[in-house]
């Protein structure tokens, strides 16, 4: 299935991911705002039931994201520990 990124349930879920990351690139010492990208951690080919799923999807700059091409698998664990950390401090400050 090709990705349409023009599809408002894409675009939500873009929406969403960089909300939740404060807008910002959660590369460790970053914190661009700008030139975002919301990055599947886990690959949208290969992981359909995570496409629209925000825990999914981490906010990088073009630096960032570029500088993971044809490595994604192998900062998907680093990623995801990023999102539990975000999503630990934002249900402690609840």
């Amino acid at each position: 299935m090709m990705r349409n990124y023009n599809d408002p349930q894409y675009k939500e879920w873009r929406k969403k991911v960089k909300q939740r990351d404060n807008h910002s690139c959660m590369w460790p010492n970053c914190k661009s705002k700008q030139k975002l990208h919301a990055h599947h951690i886990n690959k949208w080919a290969d992981f359909p039931g995570l496409r629209y799923n925000i825990n999914n999807g981490i906010t990088l700059c073009r630096y960032h994201h570029d500088f993971i091409k044809n490595d994604e698998d192998s900062y998907a664990p680093f990623f995801l520990k990023l999102v539990q950390q975000c999503i630990n401090k934002t249900n402690s400050q609840s």
